[in-house]
């Protein structure tokens, strides 16, 4: 009787999923372009437990091998939509293309240091060693110029610069080869998490420079006619986003479902690296985040043209007027 009823539930959660599985097919599906170690497949892998379904359809992470790959794919319509910055998607606009974008995270960098090097500002950064990630256009190194100079320094000129891909730099300064390094929020995290301290924090200087609130640095992107042409789609790619960032803001318990994602080395590098994420986490979409991106793009443009790819303004429509929260 015991194996009769046993094979009785067996074939019932059977039929369940598979009708779970057969109504899951029936929802249009979305594909969204990813890196291997991208901090979006937290939330992609959020969203896919269920969020997605709930709001009618079926998200399927199509993994890159990098921002250029990502790039590409969506531009050859493998992929619907893609998380990046929204001065590439402007520059995209600017070309004719119809890509439009909605703030993702808020995110930035700081410029991180070891306690015992004594650097307690920027001005400390003076004939100092210094590594930045993202290249001499990264935007987060801009900011951190612009705020130099207003303490009178050019940074550029008065500090040793190096640039390096972001791991080799966390490397390198715990090493003790660098004296400071500028990089991404999540290798920043770790760098913390080891008792390394913020210099000079992106979030924290705009104010200073003139910026009332932090721009959106990534968000979904997507064109405008595939949001046009599947509104209901869109939409609920974007409700499901931001439902994902509900409960990683405030339920542990999906952190600890999705940490074997997140590589972290240890808890405490677990615990910085969720805080982190938590910081980023916009607090909903609406017109001041395309006034900020102005703002910004107007800053940049007047210390670093070649950072905005040499834009003057953002074109219209760069950020999604369909949706707000």
């Amino acid at each position: 009787m015991r194996t009769v009823l046993r094979s009785l539930v067996l074939l019932i959660l059977a039929m369940t999923a598979a009708g779970a599985a057969a109504r899951a097919q029936d929802l249009p599906e979305i594909r969204a372009g990813t890196l291997e170690f991208g901090t979006v497949n937290w939330e992609i892998e959020v969203i896919r437990g269920g969020l997605d379904r709930e709001h009618g359809f079926v998200l399927t992470p199509v993994v890159l091998a990098d921002k250029d790959a990502a790039a590409i794919a969506f531009q050859a319509g493998e992929v619907d939509v893609i998380v990046t910055d929204w001065i590439w998607v402007a520059r995209q606009r600017a070309n004719g293309y119809d890509y439009t974008f909605v703030p993702w995270s808020l995110s930035v960098g700081a410029m991180m240091a070891d306690p015992a090097k004594a650097i307690g500002s920027v001005s400390d950064l003076k004939g100092r060693r210094i590594g930045i990630a993202g290249g001499p256009n990264d935007k987060s190194w801009v900011l951190v110029q612009a705020f130099a100079r207003k303490a009178g320094m050019d940074l550029a000129e008065e500090a040793e610069v190096e640039f390096a891909a972001p791991p080799l730099l966390n490397e390198l300064v715990r090493q003790g080869d660098l004296d400071a390094v500028l990089n991404f929020w999540q290798y920043n995290a770790r760098l913390k998490a080891q008792g390394f301290t913020e210099v000079v924090a992106v979030a924290r200087i705009l104010p200073e420079l003139g910026l009332d609130r932090p721009p959106p640095l990534l968000g979904w992107t997507f064109r405008e006619e595939w949001a046009e042409e599947n509104p209901e789609l869109a939409r609920g790619l974007l409700d499901a986003s931001y439902a994902a960032k509900d409960l990683m803001r405030s339920d542990d318990a999906v952190w600890d479902r999705i940490r074997p994602q997140m590589m972290a080395e240890d808890d405490a590098v677990f615990e910085a690296l969720k805080s982190g994420y938590r910081e980023g986490i916009p607090a909903g979409y609406g017109p001041a985040d395309e006034a900020a991106a102005r703002e910004a793009l107007t800053l940049m443009s007047g210390i670093a043209p070649a950072a905005v790819d040499g834009l003057t303004e953002l074109p219209d429509g760069t950020f999604w007027a369909g949706y707000a929260r």
